[in-house]
């Protein structure tokens, strides 16, 4: 049976090589960090767990196709039952009123309206947009000339649904997220969605973000992302799959323009320090960041026409996450606070005008009893600002001065912030770039106001035996896009060696 090297642990290293184990491969994945699951991941601090990777998922509702390839490939079970939240935002104003996103649109839409009646005609419109997007949701296809065991079976039907909002989609491709809610008078309810989403995107992601919501859809797995990834490499494992941690990818060996092994080095793949090893394989997919691995990987540049696309088109999704413990109980604050903000705070040459806070003091496994972890991303393009930092010397003086800025910000909102701080963690691009490989530590890919949506495939024409996964595939990324093209990626591996895909 054909050798198979995956090049990383991530959701779709996962995928790839729990698809290709049931196809019957002999599958080695090779990560460089000692736990799974890439940038979907958490970490703990000083007795408090911070989430870092997932605050919902794509698919987890029985309802969407997507959440049959969460169940096949074990991410989802019963030791992590989905949490669908409710509401989902939560505006704190001056007055200390709160403004909430819900899930169901008739209260979403009495709630706003309540709120800001100024904005009644605008508040039903983007409500029937939403609406439109409730049966709008990610098909899935197998890859033609691929021979599956259980062929996936295309209903006209799903897609007449999705039509309503396909019709939409012009409009709100060609129209910018801060354009949109610009148009809103209320300016907490500006603050309010403005913090649904990176304000790159334009108002498709938008829209459609809040459609999968009040679909049912994007609720939270117990456990969070750590215990999803290693629900999936339990899985692997089980089906005969080999994992290497602590193994790096060095270089992709191709031989009269065929693959034949990868060049690892590390602790875990019995290499001696400061050298390398090569594990044998008829074939690799690669998981890491794609954009980052076509010029990492190979000895001679990879020169076609959808990679230097990639090289000049992709527009990354960065951000800075922070994590606090509090030794108070927070309990009073809802799940997600939005805080606006009287004057802009400003680092690292990101302006954010509210603070998006994750307040985990429901979840009691995450901090020790009667305390509480804080979590928020500051999304922007920080990626040269920290370079630039790790270059002089001067990265962990300026993640310190960050970190005690954010904390006297946040203060003014969450007093105990201020008083009750135990440990405060910062992250910034580089940290994930270090961990993952990621380009530019991106998580995902923006697309842009009137922005192409590029796909890329997930091989190359000029090496036989090489395939990509990952979210850096289709746009605009993520889980949902991980899991997926892990998937994708072993079915054009079953097609070319001539297996069935299971």
């Amino acid at each position: 049976m054909p050798k198979v090297v995956v090049i990383g642990a991530g959701i779709s290293g996962l995928s790839a090589g729990i698809y290709a184990a049931r196809a019957g491969f002999d599958v080695t994945i090779v990560e460089q960090h000692n736990i799974p699951g890439g940038l979907s991941t958490s970490w703990s601090r000083k007795g408090y767990y911070f989430e870092g990777g997932m605050h919902w998922l794509t698919g987890s509702s029985p309802k969407m196709p997507l959440n049959k390839i969460w169940r096949q490939v074990g991410a989802l079970k019963d030791n992590n039952p989905i949490e669908n939240r409710d509401p989902i935002y939560n505006l704190i104003d001056e007055n200390g009123k709160t403004l909430s996103l819900y899930r169901y649109l008739p209260q979403m839409e009495k709630a706003l309206i309540d709120y800001a009646p100024e904005d009644k005609s605008r508040i039903k419109k983007m409500c029937r947009e939403i609406r439109d997007f409730t049966n709008f949701h990610m098909p899935i296809f197998d890859v033609r000339g691929c021979q599956c065991e259980n062929p996936v079976k295309i209903h006209p039907g799903e897609f007449i649904k999705m039509l309503p909002a396909v019709l939409r989609v012009p409009y709100l491709k060609n129209t910018s997220y801060t354009e949109y809610v610009a148009r809103f008078k209320n300016k907490n309810l500006r603050h309010l969605l403005t913090s649904v989403i990176g304000y790159r995107y334009n108002a498709l992601a938008f829209i459609y973000t809040l459609g999968s919501f009040a679909s049912g859809d994007c609720g939270y797995p117990a456990g969070g992302s750590v215990r999803m990834a290693n629900n999936m490499l339990e899985t692997y494992k089980s089906l005969g799959g080999k994992i290497m941690f602590r193994t790096k990818a060095e270089n992709i060996h191709v031989d009269d323009y065929e693959v034949r092994g990868v060049e690892v080095s590390g602790s875990g793949s019995g290499a001696a320090a400061g050298e390398t090893c090569e594990l044998e394989a008829d074939a690799v997919i690669i998981t890491q960041d794609a954009r980052a691995a076509v010029d990492s990987l190979f000895d001679t540049m990879v020169d076609e026409p959808w990679v230097n696309t990639m090289r000049h088109k992709a527009v990354t999704e960065q951000n800075i996450f922070i994590g606090m413990g509090v030794k108070a109980d927070l309990s009073r604050l809802p799940y997600c606070c939005i805080f606006p903000l009287k004057k802009p705070f400003e680092y690292a040459g990101c302006k954010y005008n509210e603070l998006r806070i994750y307040n985990y003091a429901a979840y009691k496994e995450h901090a020790p009893e009667g305390c509480t972890a804080l979590t928020c991303l500051l999304l922007g393009e920080s990626y040269a600002f920290w370079k630039a930092a790790k270059a002089d010397g001067t990265y962990k003086d300026k993640k310190k001065e960050l970190g005690e800025l954010f904390v006297k910000q946040l203060a003014e909102f969450i007093p105990e912030v201020g008083s009750a701080l135990e440990v405060i963690d910062v992250a910034t691009p580089c940290t994930y770039e270090r961990y993952t490989g990621s380009y530019e530590g991106s998580w995902m890919s923006v697309w842009e106001k009137g922005g192409k949506q590029y796909n890329y495939p997930q091989s190359l024409d000029s090496m036989f035996g090489v395939y990509f996964a990952g979210q850096r595939l289709q746009m605009p990324g993520g889980l949902p896009i991980a899991v997926y093209t892990g998937r994708q990626a072993v079915q054009y591996l079953c097609r070319d060696f001539g297996e069935t895909f299971v």
